[in-house]
């Protein structure tokens, strides 16, 4: 495996983990938004009312809580730049590529919520705005493993292609996982329309496909002790499975207690956390070779 160059500033292990932490952070705050009723606490975008940029001539909880939920964008922002900043000042071309794709995807973000509230909520569209934020984390995990890796050799064979079917079934859970949202409960808003989908099916959908991802995460934790793999991708992928086990059965829990807000919360949570290890997974199985056979462990 690469190590860290001599040269390259704290300030860049830093500002990846405030990406990915402040990322982490925006899924929660945006969770909140939907399951305190707050959707439309600010009805319209990019304003919050028609006559201004702020609630402060209407300010009750919901437009407190959405307005405050948009403020968050300057957070990321300063963020985004502080991460382009010390990647560029690193003079790695490979991390300035990552924290200016990490950069550009905060706006785009943006524009994707504002495209919800001008919908008023339309399900398929909340279900998208998810989505684009796991991504940014695992753009932030690939910027922290890029650190310590600048030159990676790319490990091929069936533990690669296992560790990618992982990563494909985990995304497919997320999405499932957003279409059973857009039938359930919690819209974001009392007026906001639902998806016509059964919530129950979909549900079981989503239960299905997380009992395939344990199982496929369950055989790759067994194929990287088998194939005598250094200890840092073995662990990341025991934290992998560690992180689904605990999801999954706070999913349960949410399901059989009628959803109720605070659990939906953290299971969003444990979503951007399942994204951030998925993806560290997949990276520590593609680009860490075998233990020589003097260093076992």
């Amino acid at each position: 495996m690469g190590v860290s160059e001599p040269s390259l500033s704290p300030w860049v292990r830093r500002m990846g983990w405030a990406s990915l932490a402040a990322n982490l952070g925006l899924i929660v705050t945006g969770g909140a938004v939907r399951l305190t009723g707050s959707g439309l606490g600010c009805p319209t975008w990019p304003r919050c009312t028609s006559e201004s940029f702020t609630p402060h001539g209407a300010l009750d909880l919901h437009s407190a809580i959405e307005f405050g939920n948009r403020t968050l964008t300057f957070v990321l922002a300063a963020v985004a730049i502080g991460t382009f900043w010390v990647a560029w000042r690193s003079r790695r071309s490979d991390l300035t590529r990552l924290a200016l794709l990490l950069g550009l995807a905060i706006p785009a973000q943006a524009l994707l919520g504002g495209l919800t509230v001008l919908t008023h909520l339309n399900p398929w569209v909340v279900s998208l705005h998810l989505l684009p934020s796991l991504g940014i984390v695992s753009l932030a995990v690939v910027f922290l493993w890029r650190i310590d890796h600048p030159a990676p050799v790319i490990r091929r064979g069936a533990l690669t292609q296992l560790a990618w079917w992982v990563f494909g079934v985990a995304w497919a859970v997320f999405y499932v996982g957003t279409v059973v949202t857009g039938a359930g409960p919690h819209a974001g808003d009392s007026g906001a329309a639902r998806n016509g989908l059964d919530p129950l099916e979909w549900s079981q959908a989503h239960a299905d496909l997380v009992f395939l991802l344990l199982g496929l995460t369950l055989g790759l934790v067994y194929a990287v002790r088998a194939a005598n793999t250094p200890p840092i991708v073995r662990r990341a992928a025991l934290v992998l499975l560690l992180v689904e086990l605990s999801q999954g059965l706070i999913g349960f829990v949410q399901y059989f207690t009628h959803l109720p807000v605070l659990v939906v919360g953290l299971h969003m949570l444990g979503s951007g956390l399942t994204a951030a290890a998925v993806t560290w997974a997949l990276l520590t199985v593609r680009e860490s070779g075998r233990e020589e056979s003097g260093h076992k462990k």
